[in-house]
């Protein structure tokens, strides 16, 4: 993996996580706890042996910034290591990142200097875990020019995916379908009775990136965007292959979450505290790492009969928590939360320094980092109170609460 550059698109707004994206980019987001969204883009990086990432940002970038700085400080330049955080510059054109190709294509020189053989295109706000290695393997088995990762999913959440007609024999793809409505999708060629979708997941052969993004950016109709106008142009043109994506987890289902919507996000973190989750944190062999805020070990005070107990059950508590006479069960407590006496906390997260006030009572709900509930707030029971609040429901029923802005 020495002579291949990994570039992770990092820039996006994330509108439909709002509120949470309101102040930082998608990439940053908290996720079960102690991570954030782009740590387990970067861990899969780590752990495949692609030690040269440029992370393309644009939106809101600073708390993403500091955490690769202080989190992800693991690279010896010395040995021709990095991981390079790279604003939009406007060095080609007067315009910011115009989309995911145009982000790749305004950073041109900084690929030329480089010299790789292939490149890697990811996405820096995907939850899965998977040895690019592999995939690496498969573009040269298969003397393809470009490699798309495919995942298997049920026929029908074709509506949700760009779906891919590939050759059973050569893996070629001839064709892409873009969330098909009507009719029958094209049956993969890796699972029964199941569609490949694109994961978003490409290697280029360099020259063949070069060339397309070349022609891409001259193409004043194009919204410069991979799926939709790199890679359809590149089809008849170009050997692209498909690969059957490899679900390191070994779980039931092949684990691939694009957390999206608040309601993905809420439900993905939830599944973490499942007694067999299908995304596995405790496997040695792929760790995920992230950036490590110096903190005590979580605490749980005034341990006595009656209501009054700190207790958590079913849950992730990250360092710095206290759980001070109150009771949470089935949810995600960040960094620095502090539940109270006599609250009741459950199937919720609770982002970094959330303060839950006592007696308070919090239900499927997300509350923001920094956010205080003063004593005996309801949240999650009633969603037109929680709406009349200022609070966020999503259409599966979350609140969000957040504290707005002066």
């Amino acid at each position: 993996m020495k002579n291949v550059l990994a570039i992770l698109l990092a820039g996006g707004a994330g509108e439909r996580l709002y509120p949470l994206t309101r102040d930082q980019a998608k990439p940053a987001v908290p996720f079960g706890g102690i991570y954030r969204i782009i740590d387990f883009t970067l861990s899969n990086c780590v752990n495949s042996g692609l030690r040269r990432i440029f992370c393309l940002t644009q939106y809101k970038s600073l708390e993403l910034t500091r955490h690769l700085r202080e989190g992800w400080d693991l690279f010896s330049g010395e040995m021709g290591e990095f991981i390079e955080v790279i604003p939009p510059m406007r060095r080609v054109h007067a315009d910011w990142y115009l989309g995911t190709a145009d982000a790749v294509y305004q950073n041109l020189e900084s690929i030329l200097i480089e010299k790789p053989s292939q490149v890697i295109v990811l996405s820096a706000d995907q939850i899965y875990k998977m040895d690019y290695r592999e995939m690496l393997s498969w573009h040269q088995r298969y003397d393809a020019e470009v490699t798309i990762a495919t995942l298997q999913v049920p026929i029908p959440d074709a509506t949700r995916f760009g779906i891919a007609d590939i050759d059973p024999v050569s893996y070629r793809i001839h064709d892409f379908e873009e969330k098909p409505q009507h009719g029958h999708p094209v049956l993969s060629p890796f699972g029964e009775n199941m569609v490949s979708a694109s994961m978003g997941i490409y290697i280029f052969n360099t020259d063949v990136l070069l060339e397309a993004l070349r022609e891409d950016a001259a193409d004043e109709n194009s919204s410069h965007d991979f799926g939709h106008n790199v890679l359809p142009n590149l089809l008849h043109r170009r050997r692209v292959i498909a690969y059957d994506f490899r679900d390191l987890n070994n779980k039931r289902v092949r684990y691939w979450r694009d957390v999206g919507t608040i309601d993905s996000y809420y439900e993905s973190n939830l599944d973490l505290v499942s007694v067999l989750p299908e995304l596995n944190l405790y496997d040695t062999g792929w760790p995920i790492r992230t950036r490590m805020h110096q903190a005590p070990p979580a605490k749980f005070v005034f341990a006595q009969e009656g209501r009054r107990m700190g207790v958590a059950t079913d849950s992730f508590v990250s360092p710095g928590v206290i759980v001070s006479g109150g009771r949470v069960h089935r949810s995600i407590l960040s960094p620095g939360v502090r539940v109270n006496s006599y609250a009741d906390v459950d199937h919720s997260i609770l982002l970094p320094g959330a303060n839950i006030g006592r007696y308070c009572r919090i239900r499927k709900a997300i509350i923001d980092s920094g956010v205080h509930l003063p004593e005996g707030a309801t949240v999650g029971e009633d969603p037109e109170r929680d709406r009349a609040a200022g609070y966020h429901v999503t259409e599966g029923g979350v609140t969000v609460v957040f504290e707005p802005h002066d």
